[in-house]
């Protein structure tokens, strides 16, 4: 009887704070005719040949931290937070992507990134390459490499980038270049004896090797660039910085020495080198931080040209989050992830711009506990347990390291600061790392062909229907160039370091 007062005081609360215009049915009648009106205008379909692609992964962005970022993001404007929209939100379309390994139900980012970004289903932890590669097998990899979409683009004589929030050799963006049999194999030096000996390269060659003319690269992981023990430039004294490659070759240099005469390419590895650029005189930039954070209001000086019409933009820092069980700092990401995907909006058209948003993979992330409307995303659910009559947050992971017992019992969250930014939310397994969920992620879609994510569909499907619509790859018998010419179009660097805003 006490949880049932508990809940209907509670539920009395709540209505209190139901906005005026919401208790009127003609509000809702409203906005539902509204939109009734624009789903009927989405049967004109846009049918033109995309210029330009830009795809926004959200590491670990599944569902319920899409709708959790959606009330954090009205929440930030000083709103209940429920009725507010996401960018993504806005996108026409939207579909399901199912997000399984060829050898697990639920996936990792390597797995899933070759699914995306090459169209193939592959097992977990191997990156670019087909099933029929074994991880750790450097012996498997021969003749089952599969290419991307960036390299499908780069034969069609695009210009490609990649800007990513984690390493560049990370899972999420390696899959756009590289071939392993080990996700973590970022530099000679954490590849094993037989991997070496059986001639397997590791991801940071291969970033400089496979795709030489990517005009765009940028995030961080610089340490794998250099000779092993060569001191970092930002923290010379700083041991765990330093260079790790056996080879001792330096891979920045190598970048820039096969570039094609008469062309500048420029490296970069603070914010400041960014920003003194003359972009107009750049051909192809690399930039590595060590951490490549930069607020994305930061960018708006950047809006030099730069020819770049299929892009790539992970932002892998949400996963973090979450595996840290960490949720304010994974759902801070995905609000900064949307921001950026609103100013991409507003710097491209929908008539020759297919944007995509997706996430290769969900977490045991959950938030509940019977809220009322406009209670803090960070906050407490309105009742106690029934059990152990404690209170509990809203937010809550099924594993992780915020499973913690206090003489015998359930920590009481109330003792502690739970809207702090390194709390870790309580979690019913205990594990050092939270792990990934194995549901579909969503796919928003907007401009040419966007209406081809649709339904439910494998993950690998994604890069297929992006090919399609660009007229890039081996589908491209619908395309006529005389009626619908597909040139690049130019994007502002701005367009393209969206990304820097989230690690």
């Amino acid at each position: 009887m006490k949880a049932l007062f508990i809940l209907l005081l509670a539920q009395l609360c709540s209505a209190s704070l139901v906005p005026e215009r919401e208790k009127d049915p003609e509000y809702w009648r409203r906005q539902a005719q509204e939109t009734l009106r624009n789903a009927l205008r989405l049967q004109r379909l846009n049918q033109n040949v995309a210029k330009n692609l830009i795809l926004f992964l959200g590491d670990g962005m599944g569902v319920s931290t899409v709708t959790a970022a959606r009330i954090l993001k009205g929440q930030l404007q000083h709103g209940q937070g429920e009725e507010s929209l996401l960018e993504m939100d806005k996108f026409p379309f939207v579909a399901l992507a199912k997000t399984y390994n060829t050898n697990a139900q639920v996936p990792d980012s390597a797995g899933t990134a070759t699914a995306y970004l090459c169209g193939v289903k592959a097992n977990e932890g191997t990156l670019g390459v087909s099933a029929g590669v074994t991880r750790d097998r450097c012996n498997t990899t021969k003749g089952q490499e599969v290419t991307s979409i960036l390299r499908w683009a780069k034969e069609a004589g695009k210009a490609v980038g990649i800007v990513t929030t984690t390493r560049v050799t990370h899972a999420t963006p390696s899959a756009a270049y590289a071939h392993s049999a080990n996700r973590d194999w970022y530099s000679d030096g954490e590849m094993p004896p037989d991997a070496l000996e059986g001639g397997c390269k590791d991801i940071a060659r291969q970033l400089v090797e496979n795709i030489p003319e990517i005009e765009v690269i940028l995030g961080g992981g610089r340490k794998y660039m250099y000779p092993k023990n060569v001191s970092d430039v930002e923290y010379p004294h700083e041991e765990k910085h330093r260079g790790t490659r056996l080879d001792g070759r330096n891979l920045v240099q190598a970048w820039q020495e096969a570039k094609p005469r008469g062309k500048v390419a420029e490296y970069i590895w603070h914010r400041r080198g960014l920003l003194a650029l003359n972009l107009s005189r750049v051909d192809f930039l690399l930039g590595e931080s060590l951490h490549p954070r930069m607020p994305w209001h930061q960018l708006g000086a950047l809006g030099e040209p730069l020819s770049c019409p299929v892009l790539s933009c992970p932002g892998g820092r949400i996963d973090h989050g979450h595996h840290e069980g960490k949720a304010k700092q994974a759902l801070h990401e995905a609000v900064e992830l949307d921001r950026a995907i609103g100013v991409a909006t507003r710097l491209t058209s929908t008539q020759d711009t297919l944007s995509v948003v997706t996430a290769d993979h969900s977490h045991v992330f959950t938030f509940g506990g019977y809220t009322p409307r406009g209670n803090p995303i960070f906050g407490l659910a309105p009742m106690q347990s029934d059990v152990d009559r404690k209170p509990f947050t809203s937010i809550l992971y099924g594993n992780g390291p915020g499973y913690k017992i206090v003489a015998g019992e359930r920590e009481n969250v109330s003792a502690v600061d739970f809207a702090h930014a390194d709390y870790q939310a309580q979690s019913a397994v205990p594990l050092r790392q939270e792990t990934h969920g194995g549901e579909d992620v969503a796919v928003f879609a907007r401009g040419p062909m966007a209406h081809l994510l649709h339904g439910v569909h494998e993950q690998n499907y994604i890069p297929h229907a992006m090919a399609y619509a660009a007229c890039i790859g081996s589908n491209r018998g619908h395309c006529n160039t005389a009626a619908r010419p597909a040139m690049p179009l130019l994007l502002p660097l701005l367009g393209l370091l969206l990304l820097l805003l989230l690690c």
